[in-house]
């Protein structure tokens, strides 16, 4: 089967206005199957936004290729939807044109996109809030909006940028546990940053644990949990052992990190 998204043998360097070339990334490759929630780990510093601003068109690859269904991937496009840590909404919309925005760009007529982003909001629990503005919500209501709205451009792979990193502990689980319900209703192909472990293997079907800089894989970690996935889950014999394996993956490039950054 043709994997929904590859990453062929990608390397990014780049040049520091001190001089000299920093290696960010080497020889990444990965697939990702249609329909499949893909995560990547790694220590600070590692790539991991990097390489999803490459698989988003934002910056361009020095080495390798990426093809989503097959097309190569040459800029950013509608077929890639994306959901950052900040709540990247338009402070100056409503709720509902901030999910409208795209569909509005994309040309569609206004019922339809009134009828898209009730649809969406409703699947994220704000119903009611259509008419508000983001300075009146949570921070775990902005990303809900945000998911929303990526939702609604139907996207052939949705891609989070830690996308619950700035939100406290309590709202950052049930904002997990949203993302669980709405991805098994939607089944859109996901690939997700996460620096939390117990995120990673609760969302995941596999997990890429990447090397300290230069980021590379190092190993894949297929998370053979039964879906639907619950919070019970995170104590249970099964996922403690999956939870070692990636913790000891990481802490052991965390320190080769630490080692590297002491030699200079």
């Amino acid at each position: 089967m043709t994997p929904k998204l590859r990453i062929a043998d990608v390397a990014l360097r780049f040049t520091p206005r001190s001089g000299g070339s920093v290696t960010a990334l080497e020889n990444i490759s990965l697939d990702v199957d249609d329909k499949e929630f893909s995560v990547i780990v790694g220590p600070s510093g590692c790539g991991k936004t990097s390489l999803l601003r490459l698989v988003a068109g934002l910056i361009e690859p020095t080495e390798g290729a990426i093809y989503l269904d097959d097309t190569r991937v040459s800029g950013p496009g509608r077929d890639r939807g994306m959901v950052f840590q900040s709540y990247t909404l338009f402070p100056w919309l409503t709720v509902q044109d901030n999910v409208e925005f795209g569909l509005r760009i994309a040309g569609q007529p206004a019922d339809r996109r009134h009828d898209t982003a009730r649809r969406f909001l409703a699947q994220v629990g704000l119903e009611g809030f259509e008419r508000l503005y983001p300075r009146q919500l949570s921070g775990g209501m902005m990303q809900r909006v945000a998911l929303a709205r990526a939702l609604a451009n139907d996207p052939a792979i949705l891609l989070m940028d830690e996308p619950f990193g700035a939100l406290d502990s309590q709202t950052r689980s049930l904002m997990q546990e949203l993302l669980l319900t709405v991805w098994e209703h939607a089944h859109k192909t996901v690939l997700f940053i996460t620096h939390d472990i117990d995120e990673s293997i609760l969302l995941g079907d596999r997990v890429y644990v990447m090397t300290a800089r230069p980021g590379r894989i190092k190993e894949m970690v297929a998370i053979d949990l039964p879906r639907p996935r619950t919070f019970e889950m995170l104590t249970s014999d099964a996922f403690m052992a999956i939870k070692r394996r990636i913790m000891s993956s990481i802490h052991e490039e965390a320190m080769k990190s630490v080692a590297s950054e002491a030699r200079r």
